[in-house]
């Protein structure tokens, strides 16, 4: 079989693409795939570094105001959709799948037309303005939450869940927390803010430092690289914990998430899919700074199935914080009923899912 695959724009898009073009490859080695990104995307080194066919197109967004750099858009929107016919030809794929960002637009497009089975992946409870388009032309539309469905054609709709729990789920053993200078014999909270980090998320630990040195937990605390100095500077002044450990990034994150007990994380696609893989609870911070405030309405779907707490971030401060780690930590009943939750919430075959309905969608053309 023959996968084309096009992601980009954030790693939210490009991480399950590849998690998906990864997990097929080791249950079925004799599929073949092709990535076609953007020139300038995050999308094209990621992917070149990881050995995939890689195919680049021009292309940009369209911006939500009226401009007249959405005319440019359209005239490259068509000039790419030519481009990638003419790819598409050449490769000759099975089945085509968008994870979204702009540059699915003219691949997904163009598949449609030339009749080759399609399929858009939306990560999110809320879908972005290129699945939204293409939701009209694809043959599936594959979602992650339940909330999703209600944005597209319900006959096309099909649950799969992210691709990212199934790679997250595969890793063999994981890394120790002894390696960070953590115990293993005490239950372990990963604080994080996503790779750059986020400042209102910093403040709160630093906020919480007196409290947090009463608790019999240990912190895992990643500041994001950008606010490391920053904040291992204000946490010498306010007097850091013994029981936490901070780190300004953490390479290969998914490999100490076995080891861990409790995540505070913003509530992008990625993270509520590990976690929820995994049945690890959660103190979920929504950025509001994202497209249509998605990521509290993906936050919102854990919580209201009490999977997670979700604190909003003009709510946030150190009390807030430790409060909400306090909830899920200090009573055993609380801490593995949230666990259940959130597992029963986790698709840890979501990329094989994926598979299937392309091999289903080959299949009936």
């Amino acid at each position: 079989m023959r996968i084309v695959v096009s992601g980009g724009g954030t790693g939210g898009h490009i991480y399950p693409a590849l998690a998906f073009i990864k997990e097929v490859k080791q249950h079925h080695p004799d599929v073949e795939f092709l990535y076609i990104g953007t020139e300038k995307g995050l999308e094209k080194k990621i992917v070149e570094r990881e050995s995939i066919p890689f195919k680049a197109i021009e292309i940009t967004g369209f911006k939500r105001k009226l401009s007249f750099e959405n005319v440019k858009t359209v005239m490259r929107f068509l000039k790419g959709v030519k481009e990638c016919k003419n790819e598409l030809k050449r490769f000759k794929p099975d089945a085509v799948i968008g994870t979204g960002g702009y540059v699915c637009g003219p691949v997904v497009y163009a598949a449609s037309k030339l009749g080759i089975p399609t399929i858009i992946h939306e990560q999110n409870s809320l879908p972005g303005l290129t699945n939204k388009f293409l939701s009209k032309y694809v043959d599936k539309v594959a979602i992650c939450f339940e909330e999703a469905k209600s944005h597209f054609p319900a006959e096309k709709v099909v649950f799969t869940g992210n691709p990212r729990a199934s790679e997250v789920v595969s890793i063999k053993g994981g890394q120790s927390l002894a390696a960070l200078g953590l115990c293993e014999d005490k239950k372990a909270v990963l604080i994080f803010g996503g790779s750059r980090g986020a400042a209102p998320i910093n403040e709160a630990v630093i906020a919480m430092q007196s409290e947090l040195k009463k608790r019999d937990y240990q912190v895992l605390y990643v500041t994001g690289e950008v606010h490391y100095d920053k904040v291992t500077a204000a946490l010498e002044k306010e007097g850091a914990a013994d029981n936490m450990v901070v780190k300004p990034f953490l390479h290969q994150m998914p490999e100490y998430l076995k080891a861990l007990d409790v995540v505070v994380a913003r509530a992008g696609a990625t993270t509520i899919a590990e976690i929820t893989a995994l049945g690890i609870p959660s103190v979920l911070i929504p950025s509001p700074y994202v497209t249509a405030n998605h990521q509290e309405v993906n936050a919102s779907s854990l919580g209201a199935r009490n999977a997670a707490v979700v604190l909003k971030e003009s709510e946030l401060n150190g009390d807030r914080l430790i409060q909400a780690i306090d909830h899920i930590l200090q009573d055993e009943k609380t801490f593995k009923e949230m666990s259940e939750r959130t597992k029963s919430l986790g698709v840890p075959d979501a990329a094989q899912r994926l598979y299937n309905v392309l091999k289903e969608l080959k299949a009936k053309k």
